[in-house]
């Protein structure tokens, strides 16, 4: 070494004690396996006490911390707080349960740890895999173009983007929505996911343009009336251009009639989407499959596979009819994300870079916990599950209309039940209060944990089942659960 120099030190992020931190990683792995062993055991869901929430408001680390007192901190003051979805009497809103492998699968990725843009690497292989078995198991052609997403409201945002680009009848992406000689306006049922409004907005066509369609009985779009309005739309000069679908709706399971919106908007020359979050993949049910006829005739199909697949948040996906449509509403290639085959080997090839068909271009590698699920159980399994929750939510009904203190409010055709305990003596808004307060009393003392909806202005307890850990022994407690404390917070708080 020269006199005077002075040695450089250079840091990494990497353990300085390998082993110590293989014990560790063994250690949280051991714990997290138990955890989802033992989850009956828990409660499903348990307020989180102020001091705890208190650690959540520390000063910003300037020093670095012991990686197992972080671990420790975790166990102590995260573990014991989650959400509860991953509990087998979890039912609120629409969350997935997610799998021991799916948590695998995304050490395993991280390990990895890729981006998925493009380039010619082997996690691009495995979403080009796992796009073409989706295609196949929702029913559409080995043609069309696909992408993996955060979830479904990504989904509708890629796929209405492609339906208004492709429908406008002019250079959108250049000329922008501003330039549109006719309002656009598109179409759905009042009981259409909130994203296909936000969709709607942030496309700059404003929650306006979408004409919400009101429902039959079962909480289908009416046919008659959307058919009206379109024609009654044209008559006023705006440009009719999307029908939206639903294949599962939020509030009541409901599924419109996927084949005639797909006549109506062949006879209309109109783009049909499909928000499939959930119930897209009844396709893979063996009695329930009937109800999404059409899905695969779709332009666009939205869906998740962090709910009715049972992976781990967060994935979901879009697949799009026409590629060409897809990747012009999307590519953009600038000189420093050059590709082909004319480039250099890693960025050549003749794979798709996903960035030209979504507007993210850093994409995690949200492929890998697909494809271990679909090859781990199959599409037999997965169809053999689905058509279990489907199962437990008419055995949830049965016992609701075989039960006098209790109402169902909704036709269950999916696994969404929408019921309330009800009292012949009590009023509309006393029996919305005391609904409330069952649904609080079911979540706060760790029973169960469905969700509320509104249901011809009516609060009702939402059990929306898309969990794989359910048993027919945990509706037959939810309900019992139901009357014990409905019947308990009459006498008390109302006589």
């Amino acid at each position: 070494m020269a006199q005077g120099r002075t040695t450089l030190v250079e840091e990494t992020l990497d353990p300085d004690d390998w082993e110590s931190t293989r014990a560790l990683g063994h250690r949280m792995l051991d714990d997290m396996l138990d955890y989802l062993k033992t989850i009956r055991e828990n409660p499903v869901w348990q307020p989180i006490p102020d001091e705890v929430k208190r650690k959540f408001s520390m000063p910003l680390p300037e020093k670095a911390q012991e990686l197992e007192e972080i671990y420790h901190e975790y166990s102590e003051y995260i573990l014991p707080y989650p959400l509860g979805n991953i509990h087998p009497r979890f039912w609120g809103w629409v969350a997935g349960t997610g799998t021991v492998s799916g948590m695998l699968a995304d050490m395993l990725a991280a390990g990895m740890n890729p981006n998925l843009a493009g380039a010619d690497h082997i996690a691009n292989y495995v979403e080009v895999q796992v796009i073409d078995w989706l295609k196949e198991m929702l029913g559409f052609p080995a043609s069309a173009s696909g992408l993996l997403t955060s979830g479904c409201s990504a989904g509708n945002l890629i796929g209405l983007t492609v339906a208004r680009n492709t429908k406008a009848g002019y250079d959108l992406r250049r000329e922008g929505i501003q330039a549109a000689p006719q309002k656009m306006v598109l179409y759905a049922s009042h009981q259409i996911h909130s994203s296909i409004q936000k969709a709607a907005e942030m496309l700059g066509l404003g929650s306006e343009a979408l004409h919400m369609i009101p429902v039959n009985d079962n909480f289908q779009i009416d046919l008659k009336l959307l058919i009206k309005t379109i024609d009654k739309d044209r008559q006023h000069g705006y440009l009719p251009f999307c029908i939206v679908g639903a294949a599962g709706t939020t509030n009541t399971g409901a599924v419109d009639d996927l084949n005639a919106l797909a006549d109506i908007c062949q006879q209309e020359n109109l783009w049909f989407h499909v928000d499939g979050a959930f119930g897209a993949w009844a396709v893979l049910a063996s009695k329930a499959k009937k109800l999404v006829a059409g899905i695969g005739r779709a332009d666009s199909l939205a869906f998740d596979l962090h709910k009715w697949i049972y992976l781990p948040y967060e994935i979901g996906g879009v697949l799009v009819r026409s590629e060409e449509n897809h990747r012009r509403a999307f590519s953009l290639t600038p000189a420093y994300l050059s590709h082909g085959e004319d480039q250099l080997a890693m960025t050549g090839g003749t794979l798709p870079w996903f960035s030209d068909y979504g507007f993210q271009l850093s994409r995690g590698f949200r492929a890998l916990k697909a494809w271990m699920a679909i090859k781990e159980y199959g599409c037999n399994k997965l169809g053999s599950l689905i058509q279990q929750n489907i199962d437990q939510a008419h055995y949830l009904a049965d016992l609701i209309d075989a039960s006098p203190e209790l109402e169902l409010l909704a036709p269950v055709m999916l696994n969404v039940v929408c019921f309330r305990y009800v009292q012949p003596n009590l009023n509309e808004d006393v029996l919305d209060e005391l609904n409330v307060k069952i649904l609080a009393e079911l979540q706060e003392q760790g029973i169960a944990a469905p969700s509320s909806t509104t249901i011809n202005g009516k609060h009702v307890l939402h059990v929306a089942h898309t969990n794989h850990r359910s048993r027919r022994a945990d509706f037959d407690v939810l309900v019992g659960e139901v009357k014990r404390i409905g019947d308990e917070l009459s006498q008390l708080l109302f006589f």
